[in-house]
């Protein structure tokens, strides 16, 4: 895990590169080095994780190529073996790096197919003159670039990006509507016109004539249209096999791999099994105090962590949260690059920073099982939708009524059955895959027409054909795996993923997504959706599988989400920051928003009418992004950098 850039075409390309290793720094605080010729810069901050010798630092050179490359090939050494004894190859190194540069030297851009892991490369061709940049088939690992003229620039983080010669701060409209509808951005566009991100499962190709191309070359079968025949029991012991063969293939390191362990299904499967590779395993817990717990009224994860770790000897540590945590929320918001409103990033940040500080460099992640095993409250809610719909008008009509009339929160005390029910009514009668969209939508069309200024208008149609797009584009006639591939390409990469990747980078600590690999998504994928929900339980195939290794308490518990408490904070904590930055001096400053409704939106979540923390707290988000990112002219950063090396 690390980070990287690249600059072509300004007047001071390696000034670029420069001040990407100190912007970047936490990416890779091990070492930082920039190299440069005529045509390009390139820069690089490793954590060394495999190889962690000098000959392991990058960028990497051989014979007319340098890499600069970010993640992991988990298969490395089985693909080393047959680059000796097939290509005769000769290695200066033990690391992955050098296996991913003899692959492309021999493959070419094919190599992609054989890599297990998660990454984004970048090879220069000295002798050519061309670049190619690839990204791994899910998007675990970053990669921004902008296009300005006739120059070019990548990096890992946006930030890095804002400041070159010439970068545009137009804000794109689409991605605005985006972070206010879902509190993240879908698609591979950024906040900015003309600065995009490459698509997980592309790679893309630079010339010194400054053609830029991009071509897909992974994508996941449709077996909608061919489901195998393997019975269920066959179905639940390829998982088994497959969970335990993938969470190795991620233990891969030359240094100490821990795991984080919320107490629920996903991270307790991980931590078992990585536990049976590594038996000092160390597992961090995120831990609530009474007071939010209350207003949130969710399961406490804290109770089955604790349950799972004294069963399994795990060196077990809860990182405790607060609401002084709220002081750092500027910093917060500029680690992640994006307006992105969901606290789980406060979490996942607390973790790696306490995971790093006992010398932690890896962790494993349960993320990414819900997506592809149908796991969220949600994706059911949308399949009880269905059954809903079958109701007579007359008795729906009468049921919504009900449901508008009940309280979301009095006083301290929150009522998730208000919330939730209340949450169900607002996609309910909508069709499938309006209804499924609604159900992660935090704003219906009309209340974004409301919310925005009317140059945003056409936005919110943009991205309502995008999510329909992708709803009908594969697993047709099969409504849950529809809804798992759709949240697979947007939900699971547009959130989860990237606020996994900035928050823990910021502490200097690598994630690893065992549920986030080809073979395990592969065959998640090839489960029929009645297999996956059935007897109304979610995730009932994985759950089977998991019987193998985990008590049933454990298994069949009520599921909790891993965010901070959101509510609790903005009803208390927030509240004087909820009402200064959300002034209607400064919502009418920035030109976008109708003041009233936001106010609406406040008194009504105040008063306990309405669940709008989340609406609320991405609103302070945004601004608290104006601020960061369009609002100053130069964005801070560290003056300290480890001395690269000379341009030559």
């Amino acid at each position: 895990m690390c980070g990287l850039a690249g600059f072509t075409g300004f007047s001071n390309n390696w000034e670029l590169a420069e001040r990407a290793n100190i912007i970047q720094k936490h990416r890779g605080p091990d070492n930082q080095e920039s190299w440069s010729d005529d045509f390009i810069a390139l820069a690089h901050q490793r954590l060394s994780i495999i190889d962690l010798s000098e000959a392991g630092n990058q960028p990497f050179h051989k014979g007319d190529l340098v890499l600069v490359f970010n993640g992991e090939i988990y298969n490395y050494q089985a693909l080393r073996e047959v680059l000796v004894k097939e290509k005769q190859c000769q290695f200066n190194s033990s690391s992955d790096t050098e296996v991913i540069l003899e692959m492309f030297q021999h493959y070419g851009s094919e190599c992609l197919d054989f890599f297990e892991g998660m990454f984004v490369f970048a090879i220069y061709n000295k002798k050519k003159g061309d670049l190619f940049i690839a990204r791994d088939p899910f998007g675990i690992k970053p990669l921004f670039y902008t296009q300005i003229g006739q120059a070019f620039a990548f990096s890992s983080e946006l930030k890095t990006l804002v400041d070159v010669p010439g970068f545009n701060k137009t804000i794109n409209p689409k991605a605005l509507v985006s972070c206010l509808n879902y509190i993240w951005i879908s698609g591979n566009e950024t906040m900015f016109e003309g600065c995009f991100k490459l698509p997980p499962g592309h790679f893309l190709t630079y010339s010194k004539d400054q053609e830029l191309s991009i071509k897909k070359y992974w994508d996941l079968e449709d077996f909608g249209q061919s489901y195998s025949k393997i019975e269920e029991k066959e179905k639940i012991r390829e998982i088994e096999k497959e969970m335990e063969s993938s969470v190795r293939r991620h233990m891969v390191a030359d240094v100490p791999v821990s795991s984080f362990l919320s107490g629920g299904l996903d991270s307790s499967l991980i931590s078992v099994l990585a536990k049976k590779i590594n038996e000092k395993l160390s597992t961090y817990t995120i831990g609530t105090n009474t007071k939010d717990k209350k207003v949130e009224s969710m399961p406490d994860d804290e109770r089955y962590a604790l349950k799972l770790a004294q069963k399994y000897k795990f060196d077990h540590h809860v990182i405790k949260i607060s609401p002084s945590i709220l002081k750092d929320l500027p910093f917060i918001v500029r680690t992640l690059d994006e307006p992105i409103g969901d606290p789980a990033a406060i979490n996942t940040y607390l973790i790696c920073k306490a995971a790093r500080k006992k010398g932690v460099k890896v962790l494993l992640s349960g993320m990414g099982a819900d997506e592809i095993f149908f796991g969220y409250r949600r994706q059911k809610a949308s399949v009880y939708a269905l059954i809903f719909n079958r109701l007579p008008y007359p008795i729906k009509s009468l049921i919504n009524y009900v449901v508008q009339l009940m309280p979301v929160k009095i006083g301290a005390k929150g009522f998730k059955l208000g919330r939730w029910a209340k949450r169900f009514m607002d996609f309910a009668m909508l069709p499938p895959e309006e209804a499924y969209m609604r159900s992660y939508s935090y704003y219906d069309p009309d209340q974004l027409k409301m919310l925005l200024d009317k140059d945003y208008w056409p936005a919110i149609d943009q991205i309502r054909a995008e999510h329909k797009d992708i709803f009908n584009s594969k697993f047709k006639g099969d409504y849950v795996n529809q809804i798992c591939h759709t949240d697979i390409n947007m939900f699971m990469v547009g959130l989860n993923l990237t606020y996994t990747d900035r928050a823990s980078m910021a502490a200097s600590v690598e994630v690893r997504v065992p549920f986030i690999d080809k073979k395990i998504i592969n065959t998640a994928m090839s489960i029929p959706g009645k297999q996956k929900y059935q007897k109304r339980e979610s995730k009932y195939i994985l759950k089977k599988a998991a019987e193998k290794f985990l008590p049933k308490e454990i298994i069949y518990r009520p599921k909790a989400s891993f965010g901070a408490p959101i509510r609790s904070w903005v009803s208390k904590d927030l509240r004087a920051l909820v009402d200064d930055l959300l002034s209607e001096k400064n919502i009418k400053k920035r030109g976008i928003f109708n003041y009233n409704y936001i106010r609406n939106l406040i008194e009504k979540d105040r008063k306990g009418l309405e669940d709008n923390a989340y609406q609320i707290y991405q609103l302070l988000t945004l601004e608290l992004w104006f601020r960061a990112f369009i609002d100053t002219e130069n964005i801070p950063f560290e003056t300290s950098a480890q001395p690269s090396t000379q341009p030559h």
